[in-house]
């Protein structure tokens, strides 16, 4: 990974996550996913697209996908789009484009977590991904307030 992609994602993450469900990741977390080999990373563009190749140093990301195989399944660790890129397609263009890499590294099942009430959870499920579990307070807010975390599940042919 390119330290420009790391400074990409991180500022994705600190423009995407509110701090109230304490959601974000540290640089170092990210960093320590990246090392392990098995996770995978997509940055995307204003308009949803890949932003790997013909790029210049300059770009910024509207929004990223970083995800950890075992075996055939991958987790979606963490899915971001900046606020002033919602609800234009970006994410919806990102999530596709990330299943169609999994499906290309042989993953035949994506699982993922999300808190209960986060807006993603209709872009998900829009994509085919079906809930499969909750985990009942397992988030916390800055003000102690407890959520549950729904797994969905998208199973890949």
């Amino acid at each position: 990974m390119a330290a420009d992609d790391l400074d990409r994602i991180m500022q994705v993450m600190q423009g995407a996550f509110d701090p109230e469900f304490g959601e974000a990741w540290t640089r170092r977390q990210v960093e320590d996913a990246l090392l392990l080999g098995n996770s995978h990373y997509l940055l995307a563009g204003p308009d949803g697209e890949n932003l790997f190749e013909d790029r210049d140093n300059d770009f910024a990301a509207a929004g990223f996908a970083l995800s950890r195989t075992a075996l055939d399944e991958e987790e979606l660790l963490l899915f971001a789009v900046l606020p002033q890129y919602r609800r234009r397609g970006v994410g919806t263009r990102l999530l596709r484009r990330y299943v169609e890499t999994a499906q290309a590294r042989g993953i035949q099942r994506i699982l993922l977590e999300v808190r209960r009430g986060n807006s993603a959870e209709g872009l998900y499920r829009s994509q085919g991904f079906e809930p499969i579990g909750m985990r009942p307070n397992y988030y916390r807010t800055l003000q102690g307030l407890r959520i549950d975390a729904i797994t969905f599940a998208l199973a890949l042919n």
